[in-house]
């Protein structure tokens, strides 16, 4: 049973195994003080303290060995990209060679869709969701307008409840009465807005028993929640860096294509150099021999300080471990939501799904009587939420920064603001 009590709180805490990974994080400067409560990894996570230290290690690279840091460099620039492979497969539930990071989210989706958006005069449209993180939206319907296909006529939209959530019976009820029309599905394995982590296992083996392609934007959901892309038989997925994944502003994006496709000669692609084999990729040749795995996809080699500010943080969950991460954060959560409920049940609704399997660790909150000062008067209190109108409150205590203690001075710190 929870209490709502700072004795309460610290107590969980001192029984927190993973309690001082926080110590492994730069926590924002506020009037002054590094002493902050950050609930915004879902926008944005924090700086591991290693970052630093690991960009400086390629620029000095750079600086001492130009151009024989491809090979030289104390973490050779041509495999540099595999480093980060193993963690992200271990994130997203896949096998090594079904991942590689490279470029940003939305280029890769609509690379990866080059290969999976394969309309024809029966089959052609795309099925997404209602509120769909807007450049997803954009992505799809250019997609559709570059295949002379109509934007507004071939997107199949499933709506959301009026609790504003989705229903698992009405994305599989949408899939199966359109599945002689659908080239296509994009879902997002995280709703950016509510937190609700659709059940992902069971709609990929509807659309795959009704012979649809499903990809995944998992930009919401990559180090937030379980997946286990391969054994679902999810055809391709996508992720940012930057925010469960604490990888920096813009940092790079992550890929997973089902191995069942990597031998598939039939399948097109855009390519680039950085794809071929990389036995002979320095000959220069002029035929192009894929590697036999989601590194094929690749085109250009990749951005080495910003795959160091990744790998940074990738280390950190390499060496803790997705289980332990998510046993944290799903209690962290629960005490969260148990604590609104207790403190400010008359003044805020809770949006996000109540059952821990349909969700990640944000809870977005409405407010009877919302005012915008809150999220200013928050940030007065060295506390950061994030702010998305009309009057929701996005809040995500992250596993590995965030501690029992911030969740309880975060909602008693909300209620004095309310009160006033």
């Amino acid at each position: 049973m929870y209490n709502n009590s700072l004795q309460f709180s610290k107590k969980v805490d001192s029984n927190d195994k993973l309690f001082n990974l926080k110590d492994k994080f730069h926590f924002p400067i506020i009037n002054g003080s590094r002493s902050s409560l950050y609930f915004c990894g879902n926008s944005l996570g924090l700086q591991p303290k290693e970052t630093k230290k690991d960009i400086l290690q390629e620029i000095d690279d750079w600086k001492n060995l130009a151009v024989e840091g491809h090979f030289k460099a104390k973490k050779s620039w041509f495999n540099y990209h595999s480093y980060l492979c193993e963690a992200s497969s271990k994130i997203v539930g896949c096998k090594y060679e079904e991942t590689v990071i490279m470029n940003s989210l939305t280029v890769n989706l609509h690379l990866l869709m080059v290969s999976f958006y394969k309309p024809n005069k029966k089959k052609k449209k795309i099925l997404i969701e209602e509120n769909a993180f807007p450049s997803d939206f954009y992505a799809v319907k250019s997609q559709l307008k570059f295949h002379n296909n109509d934007p507004v006529n071939d997107l199949i939209i499933v709506r959301k409840d009026k609790n504003h959530l989705f229903s698992t019976e009405k994305i599989i009820n949408t899939i199966e009465r359109n599945k002689d029309q659908i080239a296509m599905i994009l879902l997002g394995g995280v709703n950016y807005l509510t937190g609700q982590l659709l059940d992902l296992k069971k709609i990929t083996t509807v659309a795959k028993e009704n012979g649809c392609i499903i990809g995944l934007d998992l930009a919401h959901a990559a180090g937030n929640v379980n997946l286990k892309l391969h054994s679902w038989g999810v055809d391709f997925a996508a992720w940012c860096g930057y925010k469960y994944l604490n990888g920096g502003p813009g940092a790079p994006s992550g890929i997973f294509i089902n191995s069942i496709y990597h031998q598939n000669s039939d399948l097109k692609r855009f390519e680039g150099w950085w794809g071929h084999d990389k036995t002979s990729r320095f000959e220069l040749q002029s035929h192009f021999k894929p590697m036999v795995s989601a590194e094929a996809w690749q085109l250009s080699n990749p951005p080495i300080f910003s795959m160091a500010a990744l790998l940074s943080s990738l280390n950190i969950f390499n060496s803790v471990g997705m289980k332990n991460l998510l046993d944290k954060s799903n209690q962290l959560t629960s005490y969260l939501e148990y604590l609104l409920i207790d403190s400010l049940s008359d003044q805020i609704t809770i949006i996000s799904p109540k059952r821990k399997n349909e969700r990640g660790c944000q809870l977005s909150i409405k407010f009877k009587n919302f005012n915008k000062d809150i999220v200013k008067l928050l940030y007065k209190e060295k506390i950061i939420c994030d702010y998305r109108k009309p009057n929701i409150l996005r809040i995500a205590p992250v596993p590995l920064y965030n501690s029992f203690e911030d969740c309880y001075h975060l909602v008693k710190t909300l209620k004095k603001i309310l009160v006033k």
